[in-house]
């Protein structure tokens, strides 16, 4: 009996496999009534928690079962009415773009089209952005590991001004290292120093301000006192919008203080440094020119696929040294060394010297395609709409006697609750938490939450192109009626238990 048997796993239709799934989709992408995907979880579970099969059952069940069974009960983070956390779903182009890659560009390597859009799009963000044209760029798969690269590079400089080469040898145990943010710094970069060994201990969250930015007079003090312990700056992290309030810091000024300790400036942009393109808030980032890194996330205002970060750091070289890969002959040495007559006789525009990442999807032609489709007056267009529903559902929010500003908003996001004078803060924080639950339950107006100055608050962040105004308002009603709901039912119990 031979032991060389025939591939089961279809490998053409193509075609007739995606026209399958299509009405699914396209159906999915209506959004219509309320959502079913935690109501029916026991129902989608026993159909997808079986076995591992030994026969398998078919390309034709496997897309029966995606039409059926895993779509319709898909992630419904790209309603209108969905404004929770920084996420969004993709746009059709970038959705189309996703497809292709996976077909035809698989990996990111070799002289093909999608290696090459890795660089065009690189210096098409950095345009928009002005970001410095001299910045290397590398896509990454998010923000977590475009801050982990960031702070590599800084770990590297830091470390070779003392005549040592972490990436080579390891953290020096002589030396003692600290980075300096706000309380308002994502967490991904706390992660970033343990997982470079600094500690997490290593992050200074700083006390903000009372518009929620990086306090100065704080960060002065915590340097000198460091300095004094012997205790050196690795970076400063400033934030280009802070996930909580959307809050920028102020990166002038604390450029200014990074050149004095002679230490790293980090800028994290992953979700706001699109905001820029805002003339209302551009001058907000005066002194980005002068970052070390900068991170930004196509996946998020940008509503490029989920898996689409972006990292610049301005030394080339030591990017380089801090994340190069040593020579491994059955790569370096099977490229050719004269006329390229193959996509693989050259490994085209190389990014993984740069990057954590060996084998990586192609995420360049994501970003080229959404701007290819909607240009930068389309951006811009987007981000000014966004800041403006924040604005309107402030105002909004300002005008209601039961509803309360939480903080003021900069960029897309605006932090709210219901509010009642005579109720304790225990029982608002309460009594929001319970709406926020109602909402998510209905489906129609999905907000984050957070807390603000100790204060529960819902929490809804415009990134998604299909919201329109109409669910801006809407969010706003409802809050009000499922909080005058709640507040006469609690005041009927007060009676009767009186």
């Amino acid at each position: 009996m031979s032991l060389i048997q025939m591939e089961t796993a279809a490998t053409d239709q193509l075609t007739e496999a995606v026209r399958t799934i299509l009405p699914a989709l396209e159906n999915f992408l209506h959004h219509e009534g309320a959502d079913p995907a935690a109501r029916q979880s026991t129902r989608w579970k026993a159909v997808l928690n079986q076995p591992l099969p030994e026969q398998g059952a078919g390309l034709t069940q496997v897309l029966q079962t995606l039409a059926e069974t895993v779509i319709p009960n898909g992630l419904r983070n790209g309603a209108p009415g969905f404004s929770g956390w920084i996420t969004t779903a993709p746009t059709t182009s970038g959705t189309a773009a996703a497809l292709a890659a996976t077909v035809a560009g698989s990996q990111r390597w070799w002289e093909q089209p999608f290696n090459y859009l890795e660089t065009v799009a690189l210096r098409w963000l950095a345009e928009l952005l002005e970001i410095p044209r001299d910045m290397q760029g590398t896509f990454t798969s998010g923000g977590a590991i475009a801050n982990l690269i960031a702070l590599g590079a800084a770990r590297q400089r830091a470390c070779e001004r003392f005549g040592h080469d972490p990436a080579r040898n390891g953290m020096p145990s002589f030396l003692r290292w600290r980075i300096y943010a706000s309380s308002e710094v994502h967490h991904v970069v706390v992660r970033a120093a343990a997982v470079l060994g600094l500690g997490r201990d290593a992050v200074a969250k700083l006390p903000a301000d009372s518009q929620h930015r990086m306090h100065l007079d704080h960060l002065y003090t915590v340097l000198e006192l460091d300095r004094a312990k012997g205790v050196f700056p690795l970076a400063i992290v400033a934030n280009a919008g802070t996930v909580n309030t959307g809050a920028v810091d102020p990166i002038a000024p604390m450029a200014e203080i990074a050149a004095a300790y002679n230490t790293w400036l980090h800028v994290d942009g992953a979700y706001g440094l699109f905001g820029k393109l805002d003339a209302r808030v551009a001058a907000l980032y005066r002194g980005l020119e002068r970052a070390d890194s900068i991170t930004v996330d196509p996946h998020k205002w940008l509503a490029a696929p989920v898996g689409c970060g972006a990292v610049f750091v301005r030394d080339r070289a030591l990017l380089e040294r801090a994340f190069t890969l040593e020579p491994a002959t059955y790569l370096e040495g099977a490229a050719s060394r004269g006329e390229v007559e193959s996509p693989f006789d050259h490994f085209g525009e190389l990014y993984h010297n740069f990057n954590v990442e060996q084998s990586a999807p192609s995420r360049g032609v994501l970003v080229w395609a959404i701007l290819q489709e909607i240009g930068a007056e389309g951006m811009r267009a987007r981000v000014v709409r966004h800041n403006s529903f924040a604005r309107h559902l402030a105002a909004r929010v300002m005008a209601d006697d039961h509803l309360e500003l939480l903080a003021m908003p900069t960029l897309s996001i605006c932090a709210f609750r219901y509010y009642a004078p005579h109720l304790e803060e225990s029982v608002l924080d309460q009594l929001n938490q319970e709406i926020a639950r109602r909402l998510r339950a209905e489906g129609k107006f999905v907000p984050s939450t957070t807390k603000v100055a100790g204060k529960f608050a819902l929490r809804p962040c415009y990134v998604n192109p299909r919201t329109t105004l109409a669910e801006v308002d809407g969010l706003a009603g409802r809050v009000r009626e499922i909080g005058d709901e709640l507040l006469e039912a609690s005041l009927k119990t007060m009676k009767i238990a009186a």
